[in-house]
């Protein structure tokens, strides 16, 4: 069986982009905030939160009847994650032609393309800090 590019699904992601949102959530708050974008049935959220804690993302504790779900592993690492497996099995480990793919499938605005200078300018110096350090 062949894994997927992304362990996570449309739905998770959306559900623990939430979630990281609010630090901690119940399914009703998550249902809520989702369903200001589009429909999803309360029990769809349940699931997906259970299913998320199963898989090490989420963890949970009970107040009463009500289980209030937060994050076991933080947002970075997790979208890190999921880019370094993107990267390694979709582009070959070749990060120019991941950052390639992106900028030419969406343009970016000029402040964006500041912020990615800044970026490469930050690596650039860490980089040379590095040299310096040998």
């Amino acid at each position: 069986m062949r894994k997927p590019l992304n362990p996570l699904g449309q739905t998770e992601m959306e559900v623990l982009n939430e979630v990281w949102d609010l630090k901690e959530a119940t399914v009703a708050e998550v249902q809520a905030r989702i369903q200001a974008r589009r429909k999803v049935a309360y029990t769809t959220v349940m699931t997906v939160l259970k299913n998320l804690c199963e898989k090490g993302y989420l963890t949970y504790r009970k107040e009463g009847v009500t289980y209030v779900y937060s994050a076991a592993r933080e947002a970075n690492t997790v979208k890190s994650d999921l880019v370094e497996g993107l990267l390694d099995r979709a582009f070959g480990g070749a990060p120019l032609d991941l950052v390639q793919a992106l900028v030419r499938r969406r343009p970016m605005t000029e402040a964006e393309r500041q912020q990615l200078r800044a970026v490469l300018d930050a690596l650039d110096t860490d980089e040379r800090g590095a040299d310096d350090a040998d």
